[in-house]
């Protein structure tokens, strides 16, 4: 699958990488897909709560070691 944005929160704790997420998707076009790199353990219900929460799209997550890959489609 193929992201518009990245962004790397490894080794940032709860509640940053949902916060940077949020910060970025914010200033991108509607149905851009970030690419989120995240190893804290709260980000397994942090993420998927924060897409939920704001309306956007947890397209899917995946292991990379001790990372967690998840991509989210923005809102329209």
């Amino acid at each position: 699958m193929n992201w518009d944005n990245e962004l790397d929160a490894t080794g940032l704790l709860c509640p940053l990488p949902v916060l940077k997420a949020r910060k970025r998707l914010a200033g991108m076009a509607p149905g851009a897909v970030l690419r989120l790199i995240a190893t804290d353990p709260a980000a397994v219900v942090d993420v998927p709560h924060f897409c939920a929460e704001a309306g956007h799209e947890l397209i899917g997550a995946s292991e990379d070691g001790p990372a967690r890959i998840y991509l989210i489609r923005r809102r329209p």
